[in-house]
């Protein structure tokens, strides 16, 4: 069962106890990211993220990475738009003192000037890392350019000029800015005791400010854009994008669902027709991908650069034939048994519910019940896949990126002129 309390009166805890299990995994989530950021310090909450590894007042970064391991833990954390997490999996035997490790990162870090300096190359590599992957950067600016009216649009690892000039006061200005009590929720699941957690975590973090002003995230839709990024590779990647639903639209499952149609596995339309019929992408997928006020529907596809135009005109041609025929009882059918069952292997681990209950309290202000979410799927219908599909269908309608070796009208060929 699900368990949520207040902690200082501000702070969230989500739990839920597994008995069976010999393990636990914790996550403090903190609704702060990309979204929270100006231009002129972009990738500050990422920046941050990877100094919490740096070392504190009492131990190096060695020291942390020894302590960890040696207690069998798994740690890690990650940034994303509207949100920080920081986490570990542990042994229920072990699991107090990688809570203490936890807590001495993320209330206690350093911020060493000359680590930062260090640390700010490794993630000038890692931006180079982007680069040279060239899906994840088509994939990165797709989202950039479809929200560029939004604090959607901005980059969560920012730009080499702008982190140069990030020092310790502005990095520990944000910090104390944005790490505040009623911006964190703390996520439990696994075998674990939850007195223990409860007095660990309130006797660390009541020194936090209690609240902060949230920013506004809403903004009307753009007309299409479309980016082509030139680079010495050997396959272009394309991204087609348009805007559809939040995390908590009455709709969210039912793009899920048509989403898992078009370009959700190997009997996917998309697959299909544009990999198995034509031959023209090794790689060729679709993904729905909700944030709390808005969200978009994002189809990839990686190929030949002399292929890209087939290509492209393949996706227009099953965009439209959505839009004509729509899709099968049994399509629908079929899509709602691999989300659901897709579900339930992340529900079997410990690390899977704590991500699931600490992602959606932090985002939703609430969490649903396993039963809730396959009773949300199963519920799908035809005329909510109608209005799904009414807000996919128009390929004039969808703004794209491609990641290629030349130049091009990528417009007209998404357009279909």
């Amino acid at each position: 069962m699900i368990e949520i309390k207040k902690l200082n009166g501000r702070i969230t805890l989500v739990t839920e106890q597994m008995p069976l299990m010999r393990s636990a995994a914790i996550g403090i989530w903190v609704r702060t990211g990309a979204v929270n950021e100006t231009p002129e310090i972009a990738g500050i909450s990422h920046f941050i993220e990877h100094m919490t590894f740096k070392g504190t007042k009492t131990r190096s970064a060695a020291k942390l990475a020894e302590d960890m391991e040696s207690i069998g833990a798994q740690m890690n954390a990650f940034t994303g738009k509207e949100m920080t997490c920081y986490y570990f999996k542990s042994l229920e035997s072990t699991f107090r003192e990688g809570l203490e490790i936890l807590l001495d990162m993320f209330t206690e870090s350093a911020f060493d000037p000359q680590e930062m300096e260090r640390e700010k190359q490794v993630i000038y590599e890692e931006m180079k890392m982007t680069r040279d992957t060239p899906d994840e950067d088509a994939h990165d600016t797709i989202g950039e350019l479809l929200f560029r009216n939004s604090p959607y649009g901005n980059s969560i690892i920012g730009t080499e000029e702008v982190l140069a000039k990030i020092d310790r006061d502005t990095l520990t200005g944000y910090l104390a800015a944005q790490y505040v009590q009623d911006s964190i929720v703390i996520s439990v699941a696994g075998k674990f005791d939850e007195q223990m957690v409860t007095e660990m975590i309130e006797g660390k973090l009541s020194h936090l400010k209690e609240s902060k002003e949230s920013p506004v995230l809403t903004s009307e839709a753009l007309e299409p854009a479309y980016t082509v990024k030139t680079r010495d590779i050997e396959q272009s990647h394309i991204c087609m994008a348009t805007r559809t639903v939040r995390l908590d639209d009455p709709d969210y499952y039912a793009h899920r669902v048509l989403s898992c149609i078009m370009g959700g596995g190997m009997s996917s339309r998309l697959f299909q027709h544009v990999r198995e019929q034509k031959g023209l992408a090794y790689s060729v997928y679709s993904s729905c991908n909700p944030f709390s006020e808005d969200g978009y529907y994002n189809i990839y596809a990686g190929v030949s650069h002399d292929r890209i135009g087939e290509a492209i005109e393949a996706i227009r041609e099953e965009l439209l034939l959505l839009g004509e025929k729509g899709v099968s009882e049994e399509e629908i059918r079929k899509a709602k048994t691999q989300i659901s069952t897709s579900y339930i292997f992340g529900q079997e681990s410990v690390n899977g519910r704590m991500v699931g209950i600490g992602q959606a309290y932090t985002l939703l202000g609430r969490v649903r019940s396993q039963d809730e979410v396959l009773a949300s799927i199963e519920a799908v219908d035809e005329e909510a896949i109608g209005r799904a599909i009414r807000m996919i269908q128009d390929p004039a309608g969808y703004t794209a990126v491609a990641v290629t070796n030349k130049e091009f009208d990528l417009g007209a060929l998404v357009q279909g002129r």
